[in-house]
């Protein structure tokens, strides 16, 4: 099995592809990280992981029985390629959309705000969900945000 420490190492970006998928390097980077016990600060099936399960219609436990049985990223696409009835643009669109995407309710600016103000408050350039997530990951791991 592929083991991913991330109490060392953040998973990959949420912007890295795999078969024209965001997210799902990154969501298979924590899944076999849990199954390590070794996901530190991150959770397999969060929120974020929610979006690309939810436009798959996949199941989060599908993925980690993937995982268990040692599935590279490879034999891991291949399986949802079979599985999923998205067309190469919807694909695409869905994953341009997700890079592009930042807060859109007042809520949600405001935590978006907060966090960013807590890891990198001179930051101007942080304006995606994408963008909080790999400052945040880069400074967790001692990087100068």
């Amino acid at each position: 099995m592929n083991l991913t420490d991330l109490t060392q190492r953040p998973p990959r970006s949420p912007r890295l592809k795999l078969g024209g998928y965001v997210i799902l390097p990154r969501m298979l980077d924590k899944g076999r990280a849990e199954l390590a016990g070794k996901s530190g600060e991150y959770h397999f099936a969060c929120p974020l992981d929610q979006h690309f399960l939810s436009f798959t219609g996949l199941a989060a436990d599908a993925i980690l029985d993937l995982l268990k049985q040692g599935k590279s990223d490879s034999e891991v696409i291949a399986l949802i390629r079979e599985q999923t009835k998205q067309n190469e643009w919807e694909i695409i669109y869905w994953s341009e959309f997700h890079i592009r995407r930042g807060p859109t309710d007042n809520e949600s600016r405001q935590y978006f705000i907060e966090t960013l103000q807590k890891i990198a408050p001179d930051r101007d350039d942080v304006a995606t969900w994408f963008d909080l997530l790999d400052v945040d990951d880069f400074a967790s791991f001692g990087g100068a945000a």
